[in-house]
């Protein structure tokens, strides 16, 4: 069997005492590890519950105090310092830091950040990743790589690592301007982001409930905070296999399409199936998606009805209805497919 960088890391099996692992997914090889001295930390639905389900203790933050921590690191290096801020500050002094992470993650240039900061040593490289111990300082990590809430527009605030952490994401702008001036009632945002979308929606009239899915945990977080109406609901959740116990006659979503840095439309496929299964027959969808993926097949298998409303060389906006019914004639700006 070939080996992991965390048997690599750990040749002896557990490294002893409480392990806080900020970052394991569902996927991962944990034989070297403990069950019963390991808190997960995961904040993404899908991960969550798959460790959930073989047995591991898995939270959406850490409480306590540790005798060791592992650090996997993700895409964004605001949510990887975050994540390494977050560990130190739960481990006991003299507690040892393991920092694992792909190259493609950014693992060699925060390697080289960590060695300004700290004492690294150990450093094993394997499967185009690397997996290194820290020695914390005194002084601890820098203050201001603590997760903290962002202001991007006025009456909305993310955190490091959710998706368009920056500010308000384009294609999601092109759907909120071509909703139509009047909502259904009953209304899901599958994929709902930090909220920005849902808040469009619900600023328009005829919407009596609005339900935001989101699978990320901190991105949930935030459309808490920024989406205050009363009309709203909040689900942490894997879009790909929501429901409720009845059907809703709107959906809108700007569907995710990367699992980690490789493109696939699957999961925007997955969406649409959702939609398709929530949705009455006479119910709506509008979505946003990058111009170049080829969901307008897909969205026929589960609409009567598919029509590109708006676009330009970058996203389009379709709507869809007739859910259940399949087989539809796409028309794209005026021309059918």
């Amino acid at each position: 069997m070939t080996q992991s960088r965390l048997d690599l890391a750990f040749p002896d099996g557990h490294p002893g005492g409480r392990v806080l692992f900020i970052g394991a997914t569902a996927a991962d090889d944990l034989s070297p590890l403990d069950p019963d001295q390991l808190t997960i930390v995961q904040g993404n639905f899908p991960d969550h519950h798959g460790l959930t389900a073989r047995g591991f203790d898995v939270q959406t933050d850490a409480t306590g105090r540790f005798d060791a921590a592992i650090v996997r690191l993700p895409r964004a290096k605001a949510a990887a310092r975050a994540r390494l801020a977050l560990a130190a500050a739960h481990l006991a002094p003299g507690a040892a830091l393991w920092v694992d992470g792909q190259k493609t993650d950014g693992v060699d240039s925060l390697l080289k950040e960590l060695r300004g900061h700290a004492e690294v040593r150990d450093v094993i490289s394997k499967a185009h990743g690397k997996i290194f111990q820290v020695t914390l300082p005194d002084a601890g990590l820098p203050a201001d790589w603590t997760a903290t809430e962002r202001l991007v527009e006025p009456g909305f605030v993310t955190l490091p690592g959710v998706f368009s952490a920056d500010g308000i994401d384009p294609g999601s702008k092109m759907l909120a301007d071509n909703l139509p001036p009047k909502m259904p009632t009953r209304v899901v945002d599958l994929g709902a982001g930090w909220g920005w979308l849902s808040a469009q929606a619900l600023a328009r009239p005829g919407i009596a409930e609005l339900h935001l899915v989101e699978a990320d945990h901190a991105a949930l977080t935030s459309a808490r905070q920024n989406v205050t109406d009363p009309r709203a609901r909040f689900h942490w959740a894997d879009a790909r296999d929501f429901n409720l116990r009845e059907p809703v006659n709107g959906v809108i979503m700007n569907p995710p399409f990367h699992e980690g840095r490789q493109a696939d439309p699957r999961l925007g496929a997955d969406f649409i199936a959702t939609a398709a299964r929530i949705l009455t027959g006479a119910g709506r969808l509008w979505m946003v998606a990058n111009r170049h993926l080829p969901y307008e097949s897909v969205l026929a298998q589960h609409f009567g009805q598919v029509h590109e409303i708006a676009g330009d060389t970058r996203f389009k906006v379709i709507e869809a209805t007739a859910a259940g019914k399949g087989t539809a004639t796409v028309r794209t700006k005026g021309k059918r497919r």
